[in-house]
């Protein structure tokens, strides 16, 4: 082409672009302004802005307008509509992958009405150090009064979760529609416990938020730690959900912690979780693997956020985990803090009876299903060790395979349940066959105490590089050194190579050995039922 042609095809470019943005000064400012390096992207949008619409009031905020219910919003005529689209993967149907487009803006501009106002709103995207924001200049005219009076309204709305529960997850908070909806099906009913135990579960919840008279008139602070452990699949779980239902419904909004997870570090997203608790006090919020949330590195400053040094009067936190062991014990022993802890441990007999008969009373109708008193009592006898979601499986994969026969040869209701007992059982010996073959704390403890600690590293000492061979260019001594640390290393894992080797033949005889797991301290006392710990 042509040096001519080229200038042509360049003019002719630039005229449709021209073209694209014309009668729209500001998206011809704003192009301008994103080529080039600048920093203060609000003040050099409202300067345009003015200038655009000198008539008009501008209000600057990076809350999402658009979104408000209460306001009705549509696409500015002949504004340039700027986006980015990505696919975001939906639930497969029939085998066959779902998903949706969503636009994302990069510059767009809408006209809004909400009560008696008119609004002009502009969005626009630019990339900052932690990533890219959005800033909305909402303009009206006349005065900045109906802006204002419109973001007020839409932070109030948006701070009432209604039908929506309030989730902290990777540093930011959503209001979450479809958690709401799965909760409002569990109930106390669902949840079977010993009686006592769900009775003085459910006293801790609700009666704190009844006596904020008697804390006050106490002089002590509104305020109570819950500890919900013991292994999973023992209702746990269930019981979340009908204390984040039960209390949303009486006013207190229930707070999902899954993470601390931060752009800015573990303690902003606790400060950021704890305000947000602060502000809707009287709620609950509710700590999710509590043991995995907290570690070395936050502990102090969650610690500080949870006594309460800015105050948490009518602040219910309820943490859950799988390993008690693993807490800290300024949060497991720490009077004032985690003060109340219930074990939902494997069910006992009677609780096995009471979940069959749950299951019996769920069945009553079904003509299929002979399910007698006699059959309750054999199920409870034979799900000894089982959990609550061992017992779940139990039924559910029984009826599932029920569902399957069509013919006479389909057994009967108490030989299929019986069946699949034993095969869970199968999977459960398993289970903790395994566990135990690779939890070797026991043997390292045993190891270390049998031997003495230079007897594992002979001739290994530690190694430090002098100020003056850090300072010299020549840094040959330090592959010499890494060299002799191999060789350190070799005999003691040549050595626990041994013993590996001498366990093995160990575990095959029927007497314990010294390491194992079932015969030490480390796999933890075996619990004879429930405990509730005050």
């Amino acid at each position: 082409m042509s040096q001519t042609g080229e200038s042509l095809a360049a003019d002719e470019f630039v005229n449709i672009w021209a073209d694209a943005s014309h009668g729209n000064e500001f998206h011809r400012q704003w192009s301008k302004h994103a080529d080039g390096e600048h920093q203060a992207q609000p003040l050099q949008a409202a300067n345009v802005l003015k200038k655009a619409y000198p008539e008009h009031s501008v209000v600057m905020t990076y809350q999402n307008p658009l979104n408000f219910p209460d306001a009705l919003f549509s696409p500015l005529p002949n504004a340039p509509l700027v986006t980015t689209t990505a696919f975001y993967p939906g639930r497969r149907v029939n085998g066959k992958a779902t998903g949706i487009l969503l636009d994302s803006v990069e510059f767009a501009a809408f006209v809004g009405a909400w009560k008696k106002y008119d609004f002009i709103v502009y969005a626009v995207t630019y990339p900052t150090i932690y990533g890219f924001r959005t800033l909305y200049a909402i303009l009206h005219e006349g005065s900045q009064d109906p802006a204002r009076e419109f973001l007020y309204s839409m932070g109030t709305r948006n701070s009432t979760a209604d039908e929506e529960i309030w989730v902290y997850n990777r540093g930011y908070w959503s209001q979450d529609h479809a958690l709401w909806m799965s909760v409002q099906s569990a109930d106390w009913k669902d949840v079977i416990l010993d009686d006592t135990f769900k009775k003085e579960l459910q006293k801790d919840i609700y009666g704190f938020f009844k006596s904020e008279k008697v804390y006050r008139d106490l002089v002590i602070p509104w305020k109570r730690g819950i500890i919900m452990h013991g292994p999973p699949g023992n209702g746990k779980t269930i019981s979340i959900k009908v204390i984040m239902k039960t209390c949303d419904a009486l006013g207190f909004a229930p707070l999902l912690i899954k993470s601390f997870q931060h752009w800015a570090g573990e303690e902003a997203a606790m400060q950021e979780v704890f305000s947000m608790a602060r502000l809707l006090s009287p709620c609950v919020m509710v700590l999710e693997d509590l043991d995995a949330l907290i570690n070395d590195r936050n502990r102090s400053f969650f610690l500080n956020q949870l006594d309460g040094l800015e105050g948490n009067d009518g602040l219910l936190v309820i943490g859950t985990t799988n390993h008690f062991d693993r807490l800290d014990p300024g949060l497991s022993t720490r009077p004032s803090r985690f003060d109340r802890k219930y074990l939902f441990d494997d069910p006992t007999r009677d609780e096995r009876v009471l979940y069959a008969k749950y299951w019996q009373n769920k069945l009553k109708d079904n003509k299929e299903v002979d399910f007698p008193d006699t059959l309750v009592e054999e199920i409870a006898d034979q799900t000894g060790q089982f959990s609550f979601a061992y017992l779940k499986e139990a039924f559910v994969s029984c009826l599932v395979t029920l569902a399957g026969y069509e013919g006479d040869d389909k057994p009967s209701f108490a030989t299929a349940m019986k069946a699949q007992i034993k095969e869970l059982r199968k999977q459960l010996n398993k289970s903790k066959d395994t566990s135990a073959q690779r939890d070797f704390r026991p043997l390292f403890d045993t190891l270390s105490d049998a031997a003495p600690v230079a007897s594992f590293f002979p001739g290994a000492g530690p190694t430090f590089v002098s100020a003056q061979e850090a300072a010299s260019a020549n840094f040959r001594v330090l592959p010499n050194r890494l060299q002799q640390g191999r060789r350190d290393l070799r005999d003691p894992i040549t050595h626990m190579a041994s013993m590996e080797e001498a366990r093995r033949a160990l575990a095959g005889l029927h007497t314990p050995s010294a390491w194992d797991s079932s015969q030490t301290q480390i796999a933890g006392p075996a619990h004879s039922g429930r405990s509730l710990e005050k």
